[in-house]
């Protein structure tokens, strides 16, 4: 190379990496090829990682595939480029093509490799990188194995994932919360947190997903336990992710006083001001805990709201029975020129049901399909069956059910027969046990109510047909039992 083309190709890595012009990739690409450096590896590499920092992988390819003789530098910033971009498939793809050029691949070729194999969750492919790099020696290297291990935890092969790990001399927190994640997304709980304890450092990351894993398999109660305790260290403030994690469970257990205390961390601690899902957390907390006056206080209180706040406090009042208080907010909403999804649809029409707002709740069904263009689901079908059902239009509700595009489900089977009851149809609280039962023959409820609509009746042979049918399909009636808490 000659002293004023090497001289050009510095004025082009300087161009590159210089904050107002490394925008300018056409100009600087033109530049380049008129001074015939577009089989440079050294500029092109440099080209293809600007290129991916600003989102250009398209350009990249093409000047890419121009170059005859690709070195290591160069796939290795066509490799990283495909991944960071999502284009998992294009990455390894272009593995295979650099080892049929006989390119030698190095540590920096693996990292992202391992990150592709991630987004595909492909095990066979994984298992053939993993090869390759026990070959080639770059097992031994912490930030390839933490790869390996995150690679056999997302597709949830453990025994893999620890065989890696048992033989790695050093495991930072990452490694171990890794280990954590990848055996209770197994459901097995129980190992992830026999890991966590035997954990000698954590991270605030390291307690959320241990919480988050006891939380999301029913266990309320260690969940909260485990929160006390990580206060009790001392050694970790709880962030956005703790707050939004416990909440729900203190809603669950009752344990309104601990919830109270994270509604007054967060706002003193800035959490409430800088992230929504904070806010809409504590609206729902409060909505659940039945104090509908705080939540509509911490509502009004929040510097920015999304649709998942407006929803969040529309369930809760429905959930309530403030029927009439959910219309008027979802008015507001819709004045605020907030766009309605299904789940706003569902707590507004459930307010309606409970407020027992007949032709508001048939407006909006209808104004949910022609105006918003959202395709009611069997939720809306279920919450206008109810609201129907509760002002007596049990033939409404019924040719409703009737035309629906899709199959009725226990709940909405469950409204019809509910309504029909308490107004003495009872063509049609038959037509919704029999319906219930043939969805859901295991269940001895449903036996129990057809039997009892049929004994109103004093048709008795019915009943002794029914209860010879219980005993064909082995179906027992529960035993009846109360429980203080």
């Amino acid at each position: 190379m000659s002293r004023s083309t090497s001289g050009v190709e510095r004025r082009i890595l300087r161009l590159l990496h210089d904050r107002e012009t490394r925008t300018h990739l056409l100009e600087i690409h033109a530049h380049f090829l008129r001074h015939e450096l577009h089989q440079s590896n050294q500029v092109l590499s440099h080209f293809v990682s600007v290129c991916r920092s600003n989102g250009k992988m398209r350009h990249a390819e093409v000047v890419f595939q121009q170059a005859k003789f690709p070195d290591l530098l160069l796939y290795n910033a066509m490799i990283k480029g495909h991944t960071v971009s999502g284009h998992f498939r294009k990455s390894l793809i272009l593995f295979s093509e650099m080892k049929n050029n006989r390119v030698l691949p190095n540590e920096f070729t693996f990292a992202p490799l391992i990150k592709s194999c991630c987004g595909i969750r492909d095990h066979r492919v994984g298992k053939c990188v993993h090869c390759e790099i026990m070959k080639l020696g770059f097992e031994r290297r912490n930030s390839i194995r933490i790869g390996i291990v995150e690679f056999y935890a997302g597709c949830e092969t453990m025994k893999d994932a620890q065989k890696v790990f048992d033989e790695m001399p050093y495991r930072d927190v990452i490694v171990w919360n890794l280990m954590v994640r990848g055996f209770c997304k197994i459901g097995d709980v129980d190992t992830g947190l026999r890991l966590f304890r035997q954990m000698r450092e954590r991270s605030i990351v390291s307690w959320n997903s241990m919480i988050s894993d006891l939380e999301k398999c029913g266990r309320d109660r260690e969940a909260l336990n485990l929160y006390r305790e990580m206060q009790d260290n001392g050694a970790y403030r709880p962030n956005e992710a703790t707050v939004v994690t416990v909440l729900p469970v203190c809603a669950r257990l009752g344990e309104i006083s601990v919830g109270k205390w994270l509604h007054s961390y967060a706002q003193s601690s800035g959490l409430f001001r800088d992230f929504i899902m904070v806010g809409n957390s504590i609206v729902n907390f409060y909505c659940k805990c039945g104090d509908l006056e705080t939540a509509h206080g911490v509502f009004r209180e929040m510097p920015r709201k999304n649709a998942i706040s407006w929803n969040t406090l529309l369930s809760g009042l429905a959930f309530n029975g403030k029927g009439e208080l959910g219309v008027e907010i979802f008015n507001e909403m819709i004045s605020q020129g907030v766009k309605p999804n299904d789940t706003t649809f569902v707590g507004v029409l459930t307010c309606c049901s409970h407020a027992r707002l007949l032709q508001k709740g048939r407006d909006l069904f209808m104004l949910m399909t022609d105006k918003h263009k959202i395709l009611p689901k069997l939720e809306h079908y279920g919450c206008m069956v109810d609201l129907l059902g509760r002002c007596g239009c049990v033939n409404e509700a019924y040719e409703l059910i009737k035309n629906m595009p899709v199959r009725p489900n226990a709940a909405l089977l469950g409204s019809l027969l509910s309504a029909s009851r308490t107004f003495a149809d009872v063509k049609l609280a038959e037509y919704a046990a029999k319906e219930l039962i043939n969805l859901e023959p295991w269940n001895s409820g449903n036996y129990v109510l057809l039997s009892n609509i049929y004994a109103e009746e004093g048709r008795w042979e019915e009943v002794d047909n029914l209860r010879l049918l219980m005993k064909e399909r082995s179906v027992r009636k529960v035993t009846a039992h109360s429980t203080v808490d």
